[in-house]
């Protein structure tokens, strides 16, 4: 049955210090390399998975949890695609902000919509903002129409959803097993799209860094079932671990 493998990224360093990081580009903390090698051997202890080609997002975070994970599976050769489609949603005028400053700022439910809802994007960036990736040269040759000055949950879906029809679906109708090493929300996008997650259930799914997830499909690229690698109560408080990082939301 056609099988794909997605994985957060392992923690950055604006994760460490639990930040709005979008499509800032920043390097893996510490923990963000050791969560890297772990998923890596998990991995490779899964001896009926066979991994044919690799998909990043253009950023370095996912970047380097990719090849740490290839690394610890010997798998360094295999063929690796990169697109700015994976990236993280751009978190607008939020980006580099702390996550609990901006809920104390704007309270705590709206950030929470910021960060979980399906349609509600944080405030605009202007084109002259430095975090506009009009402005930074990867972008160069992605045309400016493209480029999202802020994003919700529904704008990942639409930017993700041509890049599965153009790239990972016709891998996997071709029998080949892609491994997407991806960010929260571009996963969370993905996941929505294949599993048919409502609107209003999207909000409660979250991603933990570091775990991979090995989706089966059935022929006609239909969701069948999805289970990650690992403990499932190690998982489980990661997830909920990256569900605080804004701070409680009140009753």
């Amino acid at each position: 049955m056609p099988t794909l493998i997605v994985l957060r990224h392992g923690e950055s360093t604006w994760n460490a210090e639990n930040r709005f990081t979008g499509w800032t580009d920043v390097d893996l903390s510490p923990a963000g390399e050791a969560e890297a090698r772990s998923a890596g051997k998990l991995l490779a202890a899964e001896t009926d998975l066979h991994i044919d080609v690799v998909h990043t997002s253009v950023l370095t975070r996912a970047v380097r949890t990719a090849n740490i994970a290839l690394e610890e599976m010997g798998l360094t050769f295999l063929p690796v695609r990169r697109h700015w489609r994976l990236n993280e949603r751009h978190y607008g005028a939020l980006q580099g902000g702390n996550k609990k400053e901006a809920a104390a700022t704007f309270g705590p439910e709206q950030v929470r919509l910021w960060r979980r809802s399906y349609a509600t994007p944080p405030p605009t960036l202007q084109p002259d903002d430095p975090r506009h990736p009009v402005n930074d040269p990867r972008y160069a040759y992605v045309p400016p129409s493209a480029l999202p000055a802020t994003e919700c949950l529904a704008d990942v879906v639409r930017r993700m959803v041509p890049y599965w029809e153009d790239a990972l679906g016709p891998e996997l109708l071709r029998g080949l097993t892609p491994f997407v090493v991806a960010h929260g929300n571009s996963i969370r996008a993905m996941t929505m799209f294949l599993e048919h997650i409502s609107e209003d259930d999207i909000v409660d799914l979250e991603i933990p860094t570091g775990w991979p997830r090995v989706v089966t499909l059935d022929d006609r690229l239909n969701f069948v079932e999805g289970r990650y690698l690992g403990d499932p109560a190690a998982v489980q408080a990661a997830a909920a671990a990256v569900a605080a990082q804004a701070g409680p939301v009140p009753a």
